[in-house]
């Protein structure tokens, strides 16, 4: 009997329909197509990942495993992370190895701890590293980097090198300026430098901007020469004609960024075949690898899983997880595609199929077909606009033919995304495996499917279910003992400026401090309006809040002031613009002062207070109470006044420095009249709940990112030749 239901379950899943089906021939015998160079996720631009450090250990080792344990989740190929520049590329800051000329550092940050975790579980994972902003001193005064070729590219340099010699890393891709300007200078000089010092092995990615933003490189052969890779960013599935032709591997460096609910796993299915079959990308990196921010910055979810609750170890594995795995759990990076219409094509009825062969078809053969049918609706990316199409359920029959011909049996392993809340979704389900009669196989394929068929076995990894999700913890201490030397606390976000763990004199031992001393050289235009720094925590519904901490302006390249801020409104490349309730100190001029934003245009209340505001250590404390705020220095009262009206009555929590230079930071504390969880106050935090004001953010921020692209070469930055 149980014979005959697992007959009768094949039936129903393989049933041929006869009013929508064709056959496809997969066939080896005329050769190959493009080698498979893997799929990828990126940690960066910015600061994507930078609560995933600071979780439990036991649910941040799951989180790994989900992202980059061979056989078990998505499986990533690919890991490309940010090369920091002290500066906002869209969530938050990332610390440079070189805040200034004279020293360099390379326990700063966390994608060195990223990259050695990924290589742990996998440790043929390919590395990629790739620049968004650089620090000041790159650009000697100007927002150019490339001014000084040869400067630029030993700093790129010094960050390869960094990552081997410190932490036995190898850098496999390198890329130039994440969606700026590509100086052809720069990159030979880039070559020339990794050759000359020995490091052949790492490949230059060319571009990482839009198909027509590097045209000039096309036609100059000894740039062209020195990139190994041309990289596009949400190129829509489709490379130019004048580009395939170049003969280099082409590459989605960054794709997807969308929303991760069945849709965002509908986009990401279909991009991972048609990047391919359209496009002749042989790699396609998702934007970004996990949402390990707060919520309320810009870009909410727009990942391939979901991770913000270090104090609670709650995380979420969505759709995109599953949607990779079809792939890269059943083939390798140096696989090679077949060619177009002999195993790789669009589907006649809607959708899409490719196959992919193990390099060594004579002595090993594998082969696995991954086929999408993906709807309209069901699948648009954030950008570019995705254009009409049609796909309904069909029966598809492949007709093996060459080496091929000799498989007889297929692994097989399917995804069913529903969009009603009524029907349950199936990601990643193994089925029956299925025979190979005469080298044919026929399936039924429905509407928003994904279906591998493979000779190779996956894995659907399943950890424990996660701890259920909690609240912020307050109240809430830092006094940034626990971290080691040069580490950024785990708690903070760095919108602007970088922060790090130094040393300083008893009683206060190790201490946080602002570290950046001029502007950098920035991706997001709109920072330049504000050259002050700030670090964000806790939640963007938080109303009534005291917070309190212990600050020093440095004597030597320190800042003119330092603030704590609440009812901060927003981060991301617009925090120039951030309002809230900011109380400022200015300790060489023993002033203070209360605003509304964040530049301190907007004075709510301001004094001299020479008796309570000192040189050297001050402790500020400031309470936010209905519509009243009041603050102290050193226990003396400086204000107790209204709020006024216009002002922001949610928001995060922060501080800062008033412009880059030196100041330091103690013993952090925050707690919330309406926010009484009892909770571990060592414990390390971000927000939780999906708001719909982090979808509308998401909006908000494209269009900053679009207008960022149309100024880059205007009154901002350096028109780049």
């Amino acid at each position: 009997m149980g014979r005959i239901r697992q007959l009768l379950t094949l039936l129903s899943v393989w049933m041929v329909c006869p009013a929508h089906g064709d056959v496809y021939n997969i066939d080896d015998s005329f050769g190959f197509g493009r080698q498979f160079d893997g799929i990828g996720g990126l940690s960066g631009g910015s600061a994507t990942s930078k609560l995933l450090i600071g979780y439990p250990e036991k649910q941040r080792d799951e989180i790994l495993d989900y992202l980059f344990l061979p056989k078990f989740g998505a499986s990533l190929q690919i890991l490309k992370v940010e090369i920091g520049g002290d500066a906002q590329a869209s969530d938050a800051t990332e610390a440079s190895h070189m805040h200034t000329p004279w020293e360099e550092n390379y326990d700063r940050g966390y994608e060195w701890w990223l990259m050695k975790e990924a290589k742990k579980r996998n440790p043929n994972i390919k590395l990629y590293g790739l620049p968004w902003d650089f620090p000041g001193w790159i650009g000697n005064g100007t927002q150019n980097p490339y001014i000084n070729p040869g400067v630029l590219a030993d700093y790129i340099f010094r960050w390869i090198k960094g990552a081997k010699v410190h932490h036995g890393l190898n850098i496999d891709y390198i890329g130039i300026w994440n969606e700026r300007g590509n100086d052809l200078t720069y990159i030979k000089t880039l070559r020339q430098v990794l050759d000359t010092n020995g490091y052949t092995h790492t490949r230059i990615v060319g571009g990482d901007v839009w198909w027509s933003s590097f045209t000039n490189v096309y036609t100059d052969t000894e740039t062209l020469s020195a990139i190994d890779i041309l990289g596009s960013h949400y190129p829509g599935v489709v490379s130019p004609a004048e580009v395939m032709k170049l003969g280099k591997p082409l590459w989605s460096s960054e794709d997807y960024s969308t929303y991760n609910d069945n849709i965002g796993g509908g986009c990401w299915a279909r991009i991972l075949n048609q990047n391919y079959v359209q496009g002749l990308m042989t790699s396609t990196i998702a934007w970004n690898l996990i949402d390990s921010f707060y919520e309320g910055l810009p870009w909410d979810r727009d990942s391939l899983m979901t991770a913000r609750e270090p104090w609670s170890g709650n995380y979420v594995v969505e759709s995109p997880i599953w949607m990779s795995a079809h792939t890269t759990q059943m083939t390798e990076p140096g696989w090679r595609y077949l060619p177009h219409n002999r195993g790789v094509g669009m589907l006649k009825y809607g959708g899409s199929y490719v196959t992919l062969v193990s390099p060594d078809v004579d002595n090993d053969l594998q082969m696995t077909i991954v086929i999408e049918t993906m709807s309209h609706d069901h699948s648009q990316c954030i950008r570019p606009a995705l254009a009409p199409y049609d796909v309904v359920e069909q029966t598809v029959t492949f007709v093996m033919e060459g080496s091929l011909k000799q498989i007889t049996q297929l692994y097989v392993w399917q995804s069913i995304l529903k969009f009603d809340d009524t029907e349950t979704s199936t990601y990643f389900k193994q089925l029956s495996p299925v025979q190979v009669v005469d080298g044919k196989v026929t399936l039924t394929v429905g509407v928003d499917e994904m279906v591998t068929l493979s000779t190779v076995q996956a894995n659907h990894g399943q950890h424990p279910t996660p701890p259920a999700s909690t609240d912020f913890p307050v109240p809430f201490h830092d006094d940034f003992k626990q971290y080691p030397l040069s580490a950024e606390p785990y708690i903070l976000a760095p919108q602007q400026g970088s922060y790090e763990v130094v040393s300083a004199e008893e009683p206060y031992g190790h201490v946080m401090r602002q570290m950046v001393l001029q502007p950098p050289v920035v991706w997001c235009p709109q920072t330049l309006y504000w050259n002050g720094s700030l670090n964000l925590l806790g939640r963007i519904n938080w109303t009534d809040v005291d917070i309190s901490v212990d600050v020093r302006v440095g004597a030597v390249n320190g800042s003119n002031g330092v603030f704590l801020g609440v009812r901060i409104d927003k981060g991301g490349c617009s925090t120039y613009g951030a309002n809230g309730i900011y109380y400022y100190i200015f300790p060489n001029d023993n002033l203070f002062l209360l605003s509304k934003d964040i530049q301190g245009n907007q004075t709510i209340t301001a004094g001299r207070e020479r008796s309570a505001i000192v040189k050297g250590w001050n402790k500020l404390t400031l309470s936010i109470n209905d519509n009243k705020a009041t603050g102290t220095c050193n226990g003396v009262q400086l204000f107790d006044v209204a709020i006024p009206d216009n002002t922001p009555g949610i928001g995060f929590v922060g501080l800062g420095t008033d412009v880059y230079g030196i100041a330091d930071f103690d013993n952090l504390r925050v707690s919330n009249g309406t926010d009484t969880t009892n909770a571990n106050t060592d414990a390390f935090l971000t927000s939780s709940s999906r708001d719909q004001h982090a979808i509308a953010d998401k909006d908000v921020d494209e269009t900053l990112f679009i207008r960022a692209e149309i100024e880059i070469n205007e009154e901002y930055l350096v028109q780049i030749p």
